[in-house]
């Protein structure tokens, strides 16, 4: 049973690594102030404060966005009821698209992944508030290391010498939790051990894998549950070799420069919105623990495992 997350995991998730678990101090971008040390960018002054006629909302891209589009619009009809105003989906490429849009204005509420989050919330002015759960208030994913039935891989460490694919640069289970755990803990390096690849997106790792065009990869299982329950892939063409403790998994909010009685709307349609028979619960219960609501979180507190490894990993959240 996965346990809601707790301050410990952060020492213990970074020790099985191998790694030294001290978070960075807030590294927000010079245009932000904190002046409640909550880690995420206050709400300026009412004349820097926006109030946009329509609402952009993004999903991170961890699969294709064209999936998404269908399974978030009960979501976002209710979304419209609740703030008065249209909604668009944004069906962004990838990570760095995402957060370039929050920076500059032309998005406004998201769900950013699990590694993108801090980024997000340093650099754009992300403000996360919510993270799906199940009934029971159980969250998070496990980062795992796949193969495929007669690849010759049966632990990480026959991963040398050999091709293995990664996500994206700012993905926690797609890159910086695995290349972490390769190189402290089973002593293989990117590039010298093995070649490393990138796949763009964990659904193409996992269909990657699956169609035997990559010897391993590292993905976020949720995603791989989702796409077996869907029928995109099937078990059995996926064998786990690594399975990691629990990450917090997608992070939902908005720009921090909304109008606060706007941004408060947003919030009450989240916590509001009625997931049974909905779209959303269809695809995203197909997860373990599955996911039937939108729960509360700080990023203070839920993201400190990701910020640990960041910093174990001397990644800096500069914004360009």
């Amino acid at each position: 049973m996965i346990r809601p997350f707790a301050a410990a995991s952060a020492l213990a998730l970074a020790a099985v690594l191998g790694l030294s678990a001290i978070t960075p101090a807030a590294a927000l971008d010079a245009r932000y102030k904190d002046a409640d040390g909550d880690m995420i960018a206050d709400t300026p002054e009412a004349k820097d404060q926006v109030d946009p006629p329509a609402l952009i909302f993004a999903y991170t891209p961890v699969e294709d966005p064209a999936v998404y589009a269908k399974v978030w619009e009960g979501f976002l009809k209710h979304l419209e009821k609740e703030t008065g105003k249209k909604v668009q989906f944004f069906p962004v490429q990838n990570n760095a698209a995402q957060i370039e849009a929050m920076r500059a204005g032309r998005l406004h509420i998201a769900g950013f992944n699990t590694g993108s989050n801090p980024l997000a919330v340093n650099c754009a002015g992300f403000a996360p508030f919510a993270m799906m759960a199940s009934k029971k208030d159980e969250f998070g994913y496990e980062m795992e290391i796949i193969t495929h039935p007669g690849s010759g891989i049966e632990k990480p460490e026959d991963i040398k010498g050999k091709k293995m694919a990664f996500t994206s640069e700012t993905s926690n289970s797609g890159f910086k939790a695995p290349s972490a755990l390769l190189k402290e803990k089973f002593k293989l390096e990117a590039k010298k051990d093995y070649e490393p690849t990138f796949s763009g997106k964990h659904d193409n790792s996992i269909l990657g894998v699956a169609n035997k065009d990559y010897p391993a990869a590292a993905i976020a299982n949720s995603v791989k549950q989702r796409m077996i329950g869907r029928g995109a892939v099937k078990a059995e063409q996926i064998k786990v070799i690594y399975k990691s403790q629990t990450f917090p998994t997608t992070g939902y909010g908005v720009a921090y420069n909304l109008k606060p009685e706007l941004a408060d709307k947003i919030k009450k349609a989240f916590f509001s919105f009625n997931w049974d028979g909905s779209d959303l619960l269809k695809e995203f219960e197909k997860s373990e623990p599955p996911q039937q609501k939108f729960m509360p979180i700080t990023y203070k507190q839920h993201w400190a495992v990701v910020r640990d490894i960041d910093a174990a990993m001397g990644i800096k959240y500069t914004c360009k």
